[in-house]
């Protein structure tokens, strides 16, 4: 029996809405400590890691662990149709009597039911889960030679703007700021943001942890889709480190998060590598 219940399901429907465009077809895993999904986008340039803690629920069931395929897309739809302030419970069943669901080998088969509840009226949504063939890569820690913390939105800001310019950004740290560059047929920019921890909020701060100077390039088009994920966090934490992936990550309240990876830009090379993660 699975059944998880989130009483803010606007959570929910960011979530979907910042990873939809990026991964088609995905499995979420569930287990007893949290609700997580790891993707790669089709090109396999690209990887997603999100994870919902279980005590960030308000109901949290999970009897066994379990994984979901779903289309992204296609959950989104559902979610649409939730007001900000609805609450969201998500529901399967591996129950003989009900027929609903089904559990091979550790993969839920069958339907998923999305629950929508408002003062006024539930609103009931079912939908086919999919059986989807995907490699779980372990992703080790790692030591980042730069790590920045600012505003998610100035970072969104920055990412549109050079887009308009350039489809590649050099992000370069060092102790005086990080620099995001790019250049194009129409010239070049350079946005320059210094570090700044005396503002009022912090989350209006922008903090730079640097071991040594890192300078490295990666494809606008991805550092835009991952910032659809800024509704979910007033900041971003880029971590850098060369020969690395870099880590978008977009902390989601007291119950998780959502990471971004994205490996550089080699000079002679103008496709984008794999991460090696």
């Amino acid at each position: 029996m699975l059944e998880l219940r989130l009483v803010q399901g606007s959570l929910l429907k960011k979530v979907l809405e910042s990873i939809k465009d990026l991964v088609n077809d995905a499995n979420f895993d569930c287990s007893a400590t949290g609700f997580s999904l790891q993707a790669m986008d089709s090109s396999h340039v690209a990887l997603v890691a999100l994870l919902l803690r279980s005590e960030g629920f308000e109901h949290y069931r999970c009897d066994r662990n379990i994984s979901m395929g779903m289309n992204l897309g296609n959950m989104s739809k559902m979610l649409k149709c939730a007001g900000n302030d609805d609450i969201i419970t998500i529901k399967a069943d591996d129950g003989s009597d009900t027929g609903l669901c089904g559990f091979e080998e550790g993969f839920l088969i069958g339907d998923v039911v999305v629950e929508v509840l408002d003062q006024d009226k539930i609103a009931d949504f079912e939908m086919k889960l999919m059986d989807i063939d995907s490699e779980h890569l372990g992703i080790p820690e790692a030591e980042y030679q730069a790590i920045v913390r600012m505003p998610s939105a100035e970072f969104a800001r920055i990412c549109k703007d050079l887009s308009s310019i350039g489809d590649t950004v050099v992000i370069s740290v060092t102790k005086e700021g990080v620099k995001f560059s790019t250049q194009g047929d129409i010239g070049t920019a350079n946005i320059v943001c210094r570090q700044n921890t005396t503002v009022d909020k912090p989350e209006e701060a922008t903090v730079i942890e640097m071991q040594q100077p890192v300078s490295l390039t990666f494809a606008l088009r991805y550092m835009n889709s991952f910032t659809k994920a800024t509704p979910l966090s007033n900041t971003v934490t880029i971590s850098l480190s060369t020969e690395l992936p870099v880590v978008v990550e977009y902390k989601i309240a007291e119950m998780g998060y959502i990471r971004f990876y994205l490996a550089p830009k080699i000079e002679e090379d103008d496709e984008e590598t794999k991460p090696q993660v």
